[in-house]
């Protein structure tokens, strides 16, 4: 007996619509393409999709990925692009503005300790701060364990910008986490008596290290390792030299590389190469005794976003580089550095058109990049096959 052609369509659509839906809820790797670079052609390929402003990247032991959204939702995606329900027991963030859920990252002793720390908005008053928090993650429940809020940023309240929120741990196991100026108080970034504007030092349970440049001041936050920030959302450990360094957004041009030194001012915003929005001017001179100088900056605005030192094997020339996202510039930038120098700079990926706010090395030795948008992508950059 032959099938009726009409049960035979309804069981195809049926199958359609249900293979159509399990890639909505997993997301799956899109067709490659490439791009040119001194490197050579380089192949981007789409690994997951259907992210929503998703803000920072980690890699988990196994090469999952643990993911933030804005909005509040951390996720887990696997190397093939499924994405996980959202994981329970993240704490309610104040997503408004440049605000939410921020930059994650794991403790150095993960793989024993299950840690890791976060930083998001947080609503208080009639505004928010930079929290950051630490938990224990319990991916095979899907959910966060242990969640304690460590450190929360003093000062006056944001109405949604310049949380600043990027977390590097350095090997003593201590804690630098960037805290913006809120924009509108940006004179609060030369003020040690809070923490608008600074990059702090805490241990992972939010204390002050008693070695912190600051400490017994009675006039200065004992958290304080420099000052005179404006929006940092970018920073790394140079493996080579073992140097902070830190990115951050300019008003109208200003963009700035700086190699961090404990107890710096690093002027924002009484030097800078920058204007306001409006065309005025901020900035008293563009140098001033007792204050340091960028060792980079973009006129104009790039609007950096997310950074990491290369050490990988699949692209020797770069061994040593700089890269950063770039939201208002649209493209993957790679910093040459011989030293606290930097000596070059190279502009990829610009017919992507894609904003990138944050760039990490994987684990394979690719480059894997988010992108800010509300169909936010993952993306793994690798050499093209020849």
């Amino acid at each position: 007996m032959k099938t009726p052609v009409a049960l035979v369509t309804a069981s195809l659509t049926a199958a359609i619509l249900l293979a159509a839906s399990f890639l909505i809820a997993t997301g799956t790797r899109g067709e490659d393409t490439s791009f040119a670079s001194s490197a050579g052609q380089l192949e981007v390929q789409t690994v997951a999709s259907g992210l929503v402003v998703p803000w920072s990247l980690a890699f988990l032991p196994d090469g999952r990925m643990l993911v933030t959204e804005r909005p509040g939702r951390m996720r887990i995606v696997t190397t093939e692009g499924q994405l996980s329900p959202p994981l329970k027991g993240v704490p309610e963030v104040w997503a408004s503005g440049q605000g939410g859920l921020l930059d994650v990252i794991l403790d150095k002793s993960y793989a024993q300790n299950r840690t890791i720390y976060f930083c998001f908005a947080e609503r208080t008053g009639g505004g928010g701060r930079t929290a950051v928090a630490r938990a224990k993650l319990n991916d095979g429940d899907g959910r966060l364990d242990d969640v304690k809020i460590i450190f929360r940023q003093e000062g006056p309240l944001s109405s949604g910008n310049h949380y600043g929120c990027r977390i590097v741990q350095a090997n003593d196991g201590n804690l630098f986490v960037t805290l913006g100026d809120h924009f509108i108080y940006r004179d609060e970034a030369q003020n040690l008596g809070n923490h608008l504007g600074k990059l702090i030092r805490i241990t992972p349970d939010g204390s002050a290290p008693t070695d912190n440049p600051f400490v017994g001041r009675k006039d200065a936050k004992p958290e304080i390792w420099s000052y005179g920030h404006r929006n940092q959302q970018s920073l790394a450990i140079n493996p080579a030299s073992n140097d902070l360094w830190e990115i951050e957004h300019g008003p109208r041009g200003g963009d700035e590389v700086n190699v961090i030194g404990k107890g710096k001012n690093y002027g924002w915003p009484v030097i800078g190469y920058g204007i306001d929005y409006s065309g005025a001017k901020i900035h008293e001179r563009t140098a001033k005794d007792g204050m340091e100088q960028p060792v980079k900056y973009w006129v104009p605005s790039i609007a950096p976003s997310g950074m990491t030192f290369y050490t990988g094997k699949l692209f020797p020339k770069w061994a040593g580089s700089l890269f950063t996202g770039a939201l208002a510039g649209k493209m993957l930038v790679r910093l040459s550095v011989n030293g606290n120098t930097v000596t070059g700079e190279e502009r990829l990926l610009r017919n992507l058109h894609e904003r990138i706010r944050d760039v990490r090395q994987g684990p394979d030795g690719a480059l894997w990049l988010l992108t800010d948008s509300s169909a936010g992508r993952i993306l793994r950059v690798s050499p093209a096959a020849k």
